[in-house]
């Protein structure tokens, strides 16, 4: 169930006014009575029914049934006295929240057909004021017969992706505790062994230091040689680490497109090899971004990516079919639009951005920097 706070349904495609205003109409059919009682049996009706109304969102079991119920019958009666059809929709959009498909569907069936019925009897009881909103009559009764189907669906939809997301983020803590213990795999057969052989030689060395320097100098050189492999093992180690591929993240943008149901066109090759590794870790993070906002932001059904590597730059462009984005110059907050253009300066990068039946990022840099790494520049 939802919080009883939500007496104004969410995304029915009426206003909270609208909610308002069915909420205050059913004074304006019971004033209109001749009759003291009349008028004061309405009322009295009325408060029963937003009572019943909130204490169907709180309450569970059998409970649920038994207010639903007495709303039902305040509605028939509402509708047959006084031709106020309007609670109907408070009935359809509640039965829409019923978790058990069961007490759903019985809910949905015996509201349906008491609306139709009281509303037919209606047609012979009540007064000309009746048949001149006979247009808003069968919107109502539209409205009995959609909106718990809509109310259904959609909770269930939200239900699905919360469940998704715990999902999502258990593998997430499940990668992160992975690479952890790949870290200390690595380190400790990194530096595990050589840290080792570096012990036993220091002690050796000092052994021989007086009885045979010369073999102690030959110690002591493999020592200092060792010492240094280990430092470039971890620094190729730690390079690894920060470095994104491309190829990599393109598996990822595949599969965080299938997950959010997006058709996915892929050209070109990513597997680079005129990039260097540190522009190529940038141009991954912008490509991830760019893909988390048409995900997030688009409302688009497909997604292209081109990559195109040349000697002199390298190229990517990503396109979709969105709704586009509304203003260039200054991006929505959120986009991250900023963030990509600011990485791309670092290695002389650039961010176009074209709206055209949806948006393309082209996303540019020079190949440049590589001869810069290759001269010295590091």
């Amino acid at each position: 169930m939802q919080s009883w706070y939500n007496i104004f349904p969410k995304n029915t495609g009426l206003s909270i006014y609208v909610w308002i205003i069915f909420c205050l109409l059913p004074f304006y059919f019971i004033f209109r009575s001749s009759s003291a009682m009349e008028i004061i049996f309405g009322i009295i009706m009325i408060l029963i029914f937003f009572v019943a109304y909130r204490l169907s969102f709180i309450s569970k079991g059998w409970l649920v049934y038994l207010w639903v119920g007495i709303e039902m019958a305040i509605s028939i009666g509402m509708t047959l006295f006084y031709g106020y059809v309007y609670f109907a929709l408070f009935l359809a959009f509640f039965i829409g929240n019923i978790q058990s498909r069961i007490g759903y569907f019985t809910l949905y069936v015996v509201h349906l057909l008491t609306t139709i019925i009281a509303v037919s009897l209606s047609f012979f009881t009540q007064n000309d004021l009746f048949f001149a909103q006979f247009p808003f009559i069968i919107i109502s009764v539209i409205g009995v017969i959609l909106l718990p189907f809509n109310t259904y669906n959609r909770n269930k939809r939200e239900k699905l992706e919360g469940q998704l997301e715990d999902a999502n983020n258990r593998i997430s803590q499940l990668m992160v505790m992975e690479e952890r213990q790949r870290i200390a795999r690595d380190l400790h057969d990194t530096l595990g062994q050589k840290l080792s052989l570096i012990g036993l030689k220091s002690d050796l060395a000092r052994k021989l230091i007086e009885i045979n320097p010369d073999s102690a100098k030959v110690e002591l050189s493999d020592i200092n040689q060792t010492a240094r492999t280990a430092l470039k093992e971890v620094r190729e180690m730690v390079s690894d680490m920060r470095g994104a591929k491309l190829e990599d993240e393109m598996i990822h943008v595949h599969q965080i497109l299938k997950a959010a149901e997006m058709e996915f066109i892929f050209e070109g090759n990513a597997k680079l090899r005129n990039t260097p590794l540190y522009v190529e870790n940038v141009v991954s993070m912008c490509l991830k971004e760019a893909v988390t906002n048409i995900i997030k932001h688009s409302q688009a059904t497909i997604c292209r990516v081109s990559i195109h590597e040349s000697p002199a730059e390298l190229q990517i462009l990503v396109q979709d079919n969105g709704v586009g984005i509304s203003n260039i110059n200054e991006p929505p907050k959120g986009h991250g639009l900023r963030g990509m253009r600011e990485r791309l300066e670092f290695v002389n990068g650039s961010l176009d951005i074209v709206t055209s039946e949806g948006t393309i990022l082209d996303i540019r840099v020079p190949n440049i920097v590589l001869a810069n790494e290759q001269g010295g520049l590091k």
